[in-house]
């Protein structure tokens, strides 16, 4: 582990000093857990790719914010997050708008998930959701959020974040008990 914090440090390094070497090594070696979570977050492959080059834009122009007494790791999932975020205000302001909406709240947000079994795949299922109820799913079960930190960032009431995350909930429940995504392969 030692080898890896320090082999980080120097890529790191080299990219505080605009080494193109340092920034491919700090991309490639970050690309498979960065691009996990924005699928996660966005409606297809291209739309992930694009908050993934995003958020590494970001993560080189503000690298020299980054305070080394916290992980890594933690920073990079914060921008990736954020960066997210920025994209659907940016991209889909009209369907957030209408979306997140107050309305009669359901009954619980305790609502359990169905079980996954081995073979089965909630990214599919995710990208099925609307990018209003994708967000806020994934916030709070995904990320830990709670609903005022959620509130918050994405400028909603809390109510509609609970709202959105028990209708995020019956929408997965009703499509895994329907079998209606099929297997996406992302290679």
């Amino acid at each position: 582990m030692p080898n890896d914090e320090n082999n980080l440090i120097l890529i790191l390094q080299g990219c505080l000093n605009d080494d193109r070497n340092s920034q491919r090594r700090l991309y490639e070696q970050f690309y498979g857990y960065a691009m996990n979570i924005c699928l996660r977050y966005s409606k297809n492959r291209e739309e992930a790719v694009e908050i993934l080059n995003d958020a590494f834009l970001k993560i080189f122009q503000n690298l020299g914010k980054y305070n080394p007494e916290y992980p890594f790791k933690g920073w990079l999932r914060r921008i990736l997050i954020n960066s997210a975020i920025d994209y659907y205000r940016k991209n889909n302001k009209s369907s957030i708008c209408q979306e997140l909406t107050p309305a009669t709240l359901p009954e619980s947000e305790e609502m359990p998930l169905p079980k996954l079994t081995g073979e089965e795949d909630l990214l599919p299922v995710l990208w099925k959701l609307s990018p209003a109820y994708r967000i806020v799913f994934n916030l709070f079960v995904m990320e830990d959020y709670t609903h005022r930190e959620i509130a918050e960032m994405l400028g909603i009431d809390v109510r509609t974040s609970r709202s959105n995350l028990v209708r995020a909930k019956e929408n997965i429940r009703a499509l895994m008990q329907k079998k209606s995504f099929k297997p996406v392969n992302l290679n």
